[in-house]
């Protein structure tokens, strides 16, 4: 079964004993604004993630997974693990943002030639001569 992240906020946060008033405290947040955070009303940020993983003493990467996390996982990290788990995190969202920009590029050409083809059968229906250019056979 796969978790969400807020749901996983929302478990690691009740088992380490803390409110959402406290949770709210600690990220310097309203209680109404952390609590949209756990009912997934908020996109969480890259940086808001890290500072709630750094508050529940976890990775980010944890939140992250598709797994459920242990009950028993409160990791504690060096500086050099937390830069290295970064910048993986950081290559994620780069390589999202690739994939993201991709479909962007498709559905662009795709609307395209939707437009083109309607422009003709348009053309078509109303009895206007479409003219091609002479390539210079």
């Amino acid at each position: 079964m796969k978790t969400s992240i807020e749901e996983k906020i929302r478990l690691q946060r009740l088992q380490r004993g803390l409110s959402q008033e406290n949770m709210a405290d600690l990220l310097n947040l309203s209680t109404t604004a952390y609590g949209d955070i756990e009912r997934g009303k908020t996109e969480l940020t890259l940086s808001r993630l890290n500072q709630i993983a750094s508050v529940l003493a976890l990775s980010p990467l944890v939140l992250l997974s598709d797994e459920a996390i242990p009950a028993q996982v409160v990791e504690q990290k060096n500086e050099q693990d937390i830069a290295h788990e970064l910048e993986t995190l950081n290559l994620i969202v780069e390589k999202q943002q690739v994939e993201l920009d991709k479909l962007r590029l498709e559905a662009d050409y795709w609307k395209r030639k939707y437009d083109d083809r309607i422009a003709f059968e348009l053309a078509r229906t109303l009895g206007i001569q479409q003219t091609r250019e002479r390539i210079g056979f």
